[in-house]
């Protein structure tokens, strides 16, 4: 048996790349069926000559975008149409937090944003580039891109965010060959269409980039109300300070991340965000 990793899944069928550089077009065993196993694009799997025989132990996996085995992801964040959202962000980031992947958070489109709105939301992400990294791109500057390309190298990357933030936009001014769908923003929904209709892992600068179908909303599906404290990087290092073990920052006496919420150190408004997804996956966990 030959060993490689999956890199495209469209209609059952999984392009694999072997380590010499070859594709195969195979089907998985029917007994992953019985097992309740999926293999999914970033797998590392053991196949022959017709069929994906195993699937090697992953490191991660990401849900939506359904990716396995990632090392890195771009958050792609629209500036303008949709609206910047630190709600949203928040979800993306509680996301590869529970992964363990290293997420690079990404806002696109400052061509459209005048100065002072462009400096207002740098004010407002310096709290974020305490945990994260934060770069600031537009499409349609090469220029403002090569941060991202250094980034790549020896990585499988991820490009993850709501609709119509300019994933596959950024892809294209990247690499002109992709030729990635693209679409303008609905003016009606005020957001834009999908473009990408399946999840492909594409070689590029020594490593992988995923374009991923686009979406406005995440679920929280496998996360429980008592660990989300842990996905938060500024909540889990002040926690050792809160009088309580397994302090959940809400209704709890002497808790540091509330203190912090009081004394500025900690925006209001990501507070504010952790306690709406906080309530929301215990509603969810009280429904099933």
């Amino acid at each position: 048996m030959e060993q490689g990793r999956i890199i495209k899944l469209i209609g059952g069928l999984y392009t694999v790349l072997d380590d010499n550089g070859k594709t195969h077009v195979l089907k998985p065993r029917g007994l992953f069926r019985h097992e309740k196993q999926n293999p999914r694009v970033g797998d590392l799997v053991a196949f022959d000559t017709d069929l994906i025989q195993e699937v090697i132990t992953r490191k991660n996996l990401l849900l939506r975008p359904s990716i396995a085995n990632v090392d890195q992801a771009f958050i792609i964040n629209g500036c303008v149409n949709p609206a910047f959202s630190f709600f949203l962000l928040d979800r993306f980031l509680v996301h590869t937090e529970k992964a363990g992947i290293d997420a690079v958070i990404v806002v696109n489109k400052i061509d459209l944003l005048s100065e002072d709105k462009l400096r207002r939301l740098r004010d407002d992400l310096l709290y974020y580039e305490r945990y994260y990294d934060v770069i600031y791109v537009s499409a349609k500057d090469p220029k403002s891109l090569e941060p991202l390309r250094q980034r790549f190298s020896d990585k499988v990357n991820v490009f993850a965010g709501q609709t119509g933030s300019g994933k596959s936009s950024i892809l294209n001014a990247l690499n002109p060959d992709l030729s990635l769908k693209t679409q303008p923003i609905s003016k009606a929904l005020g957001r834009g269409k999908h473009t990408t209709r399946h999840s492909e892992l594409i070689p590029f600068e020594n490593g992988f980039v995923a374009d991923t179908p686009g979406f406005s909303k995440l679920d929280f599906e496998g996360i429980v109300p008592e660990d989300l404290p842990e996905y938060y990087k500024d909540f889990f290092e002040r926690s050792a300070l809160c009088k309580f073990r397994g302090c959940q920052h809400i209704n709890e006496p002497g808790c540091a991340v509330k203190k912090a919420v009081k004394d500025n150190e900690v925006p209001r408004n990501r507070y504010e965000n952790y306690l709406r997804i906080h309530e929301e996956i215990s509603q969810t966990k009280i429904r099933y």
